[in-house]
């Protein structure tokens, strides 16, 4: 894990997030949908705390967790910057698959949006879903995210250079098989574990979970919109704009485009 503490600490996750800004609105539109009216919530792989700090905005009662201490860091002071620091409950450098210090049935729903990412070894991804199963509440609804295999086989062919070693066939014949990426350039997205798409609701049912829905968090490959069309519907006006909006957050829904999405979302409810 020290290659993700490294990596993260140097990365802009929330610039990511604004400079990607379709798989935030599909997450955050979906969160807000299945989320309970009030209660506590764990954001737990949280990175610098931007669905956090919205779920704190809602009056959510928010526990933040994650890996790397730089970015719990990073929250806290976001938090206190915009006067929400009353409405966390804790900041906490947590690995996702042993959440100590949180007790059992804790929350009433938690986000794990990004450690399913980086545990290679199905013993690790277990592990990690036991955990997010046991601090929940019988009930509790959670939101975990996933790296669809068959989407980045696309990247991987389409601009090999970028993520060597998928400058050979050889390896990205592999990784179809494995799952399994390790950037061959030094401080590059590396330890990484993408999902075939059949493969995550399965997994997640087989930790204690009762499926609500699978979406994907670009809409398929709207996600790779230039700026430049984003402007077209803006200036088309504000209720153009909502209806682009309403029609991407269905078509995130669609089986279809699942696999071409870079991010899932899968969003479920912990058996009673």
């Amino acid at each position: 894990m020290d290659a993700i503490v490294r990596y993260y600490s140097s990365f802009d996750e929330w610039g990511r997030l604004d400079r990607e800004p379709l798989e935030f609105r599909v997450n955050w539109h979906m969160i807000r949908k299945h989320l309970p009216p009030e209660g506590r919530v764990l954001d737990n792989g949280a990175g610098p705390g931007k669905y956090a700090i919205e779920l704190a905005r809602l009056g959510y009662r928010v526990t933040l967790s994650d890996l790397t201490p730089r970015l719990v860091r990073q929250a806290e002071e976001k938090a206190a910057e915009l006067g929400l620091s009353d409405r966390f409950e804790a900041f906490l450098t947590l690995d996702a698959r042993q959440l100590a210090g949180l007790d059992d049935g804790m929350f009433d729903a938690a986000l794990m949006l990004g450690p399913f990412y980086h545990l290679q070894t199905e013993e690790d991804r277990s592990a990690a879903a036991a955990e997010l199963n046991r601090v929940v509440k019988p009930g509790g609804v959670v939101f975990a995210a996933f790296m669809p295999r068959s989407r980045f086989t696309l990247t991987s062919i389409q601009t090999p250079r970028h993520w060597k070693p998928h400058d050979t066939m050889d390896a990205i014949e592999a990784f179809r098989a494995s799952g399994r990426f390790d950037h061959a350039d030094e401080g590059r997205f590396t330890g990484a574990y993408y999902f075939q798409v059949g493969d995550v609701v399965p997994f997640m049912e087989a930790h204690g979970f009762e499926t609500l829905g699978l979406i994907g968090s670009s809409a398929g490959t709207a996600g790779q919109m230039s700026p430049e069309q984003w402007q077209y519907w803006r200036e088309r006006g504000e209720e153009e704009w909502n209806r682009l909006h309403a029609m991407l957050y269905e078509m995130a829904a669609d089986p279809a485009l699942l696999g071409l999405s870079s991010h899932l979302l899968y969003i479920g409810r912990k058996r009673t």
